[in-house]
């Protein structure tokens, strides 16, 4: 009778000669080509096919660890940090990368065998790196570090599992940065008019461009005539070896003779990194007194000086080192009699001087240099509620909910409610309407259209323009837009810079006969146009389907910038109606 035979790759278990139960298993297939079959022992039968069994569960689940070198944590870490991620990672982040691996990782875990780390032997390092003095971030960068390092391991197949990714990570609390005050800013300021690089100090609590950022700035970033200045790459902390064959016994950053080995800058990370901004022309004149100043510094250094067109350097001309800017900053803190902080401190600042403003998230986004899909969490964690921004959210609130009662209309006999008065003219005033040629322009106080209609005159000679009084009955049943276009303030003398762009269903560019970009007067403008923010934004779907992107603001560089957002979400409104709740019933 013929043997009964297992196909061909199926597990097999038999009694060895050896009095012992083994175990043959096909786990995959080696690198060179050939089945990769494992082998297991055990003492009884039943041993063998649970060890069996369980072998299969993981080659079909999970997947079987890789068979070959042995590795250790130190041996793995060692390996990955220095031949996987260095290659493929940036200078900063394979910088941290090595302090967790060498001083961290390593000495506290460096001897198990990589297959045989669990989650609490993590859980338990983590608690003996907080014991022993380290920070709950220091603690976290080891979390982070190991997790990737073991996915790679995972994804090489090494180990069937990451238990990083299982452990729990140490508690990070962010804490509350607080930015510097208005106040704080200005003595800030008025202490770095008194120091070298003055400009530097001013772009951080501004602009708030981060250091590498403004380290990074040469001068063919700064447009003078257009009043930007493109951020492309950021200032590489400078890296050190002996130059001297190690003989001087110093650390190789003091070598009389060290050799940077770092390149001086990269690009920016990411494309969202890569931004023009607007510079306030009070920064651009600092900016020109700068360059004359550079180029004093340059006749002294005659031929120490290196030209490599930095904007903020040393005085032989080479990029400015960020430690010691670093040291710079807190000197000027001292000497401005400011509280300790951070140098990106001065970023939060910034964002949140934004946020006071009331710049639109878009443009802050553009600003600050933030990648969409991010920018939402990056302004939770820049932008902070600082007391002028909750003071105004008080006032408008105790308006709404304590301001003086809406004047209802009582309905006539027979007659309905007309609606309640929320408008600042009460029901016994008058409404003085400038008369501007063809346009009334109405106004709760006479000295308001007084003024307006005085400014018409003079622009505008030879053409009508006087102070018409309506009672407010005559005005809101004849006038333009009603009681809602009455203006309670005197709209100012400045710019306001318009930008418009409309685009057909498909997203196609529609030529319709205007120029993209004009300025007004501001006091020009009609009530729902007006706008004294920097810049604001809005996309609106007109009927017959086009889309049309409108962009207004007194801050020209800010709308050209936001014009390009506004264009790219007309686009995408034209292409995608659905998604913006547009409908087809117009």
């Amino acid at each position: 009778m013929a043997k009964n035979r297992q196909p061909n790759g199926a597990s097999s278990i038999y009694l060895g000669k050896d009095g012992r139960w083994h175990g043959r298993i096909t786990v995959g297939v080696k690198d060179d080509g050939t089945p990769d079959r494992r082998h297991i022992s055990r003492k009884t039968r039943a041993e063998a096919t649970k060890a069996v069994r369980e072998l299969e569960r993981q080659r079909d689940s999970t997947g079987v660890r890789k068979a070959g070198q042995t590795w250790t944590v130190t041996t793995w870490l060692t390996h990955w940090v220095e031949n996987i991620a260095a290659p493929n990672v940036g200078e900063n982040t394979i910088d941290g990368y090595r302090v967790a691996v060498y001083h961290h990782l390593i000495p506290g875990l460096g001897a198990h065998r990589l297959e045989k780390l669990e989650p609490e032997h993590l859980e338990r390092f983590y608690q003996k790196m907080r014991a022993n003095g380290s920070a709950a971030g220091t603690a976290h960068q080891a979390h982070r570090t190991v997790n990737t390092a073991l996915n790679e391991a995972v994804r090489r197949r090494h180990l069937t599992t990451n238990p990083a990714s299982i452990a729990k990570a140490p508690k990070l609390e962010e804490e509350e940065v607080e930015p510097y005050s208005l106040e704080e800013v200005q003595r800030l300021l008025a202490e770095a008019t008194k120091v070298r690089n003055t400009a530097r100090w001013v772009i951080a609590l501004a602009l708030g461009l981060r250091q590498g950022e403004v380290l990074g700035l040469k001068w063919e970033d700064v447009d003078f005539e257009v009043g930007v200045m493109l951020v492309r790459r950021g200032r590489l902390r400078p890296r050190y070896k002996h130059g001297c064959g190690d003989k001087c016994g110093r650390k190789p950053g003091y070598c009389p003779q060290k050799i940077n080995t770092r390149r001086e800058t990269k690009d920016t990370k990411t494309r969202a990194g890569k931004r023009p901004i607007g510079v306030p022309e009070e920064l651009l004149k600092l900016l020109r007194r700068h360059k004359e100043k550079q180029q004093r510094e340059r006749a002294l250094a005659r031929d120490l000086w290196v030209e490599k067109g930095y904007v903020f350097t040393s005085p032989t001309g080479e990029p400015l080192n960020p430690n010691t800017d670093f040291h710079r900053w807190k000197d000027l803190l001292k000497a401005a009699k400011v509280r300790d902080g951070r140098l990106h401190d001065a970023r939060h600042t910034a964002a949140t001087v934004l946020l006071i403003l009331g710049v639109p998230d878009a443009v802050v986004d553009r600003i600050m240099g933030w990648e969409p899909g991010k920018s939402a969490r990056m302004r939770r964690r820049y932008q902070h509620l600082t007391g002028p921004v909750l003071q105004q959210t008080a006032a408008k609130v105790g308006g709404l909910l304590w301001g003086p009662p809406p004047q209802v209309v009582q309905p006539a006999a027979g007659g309905s409610v007309q609606g309640s008065n929320q408008s600042p003219v009460q029901g016994d005033l008058l409404v003085y309407v400038a008369r501007l040629g063809e346009r009334r322009v109405p106004f709760v106080h006479c000295e308001h259209a007084d003024a307006v209609v005085s400014q018409w005159s003079a622009d505008q000679p030879g053409r009508l323009a006087e102070v018409e009084e309506w009672d407010r009955q005559e005005w809101e049943q004849g006038g333009v837009g009603g009681m809602r276009a009455v203006r309670d303030r005197m709209p100012d003398r400045r710019i306001v810079h318009h930008a418009h762009a409309a685009f057909l269903p498909g997203g196609e560019r529609l030529n319709i006969g205007r120029d993209e970009q004009w300025s007004v007067s501001a006091w020009e403008f009609e009530t729902d146009l007006y706008t004294d923010l920097p810049v604001r934004w809005n996309t609106t779907r007109r009927p017959g389907q086009e889309v049309e992107a409108q962009v207004r603001g007194t801050d020209q560089a800010a709308v050209t910038v936001a014009l390009a957002d506004a264009c790219a979400e007309a686009v995408d409104r034209a292409r995608n109606p659905g998604k913006y709740g547009d409908t087809d019933d117009w």
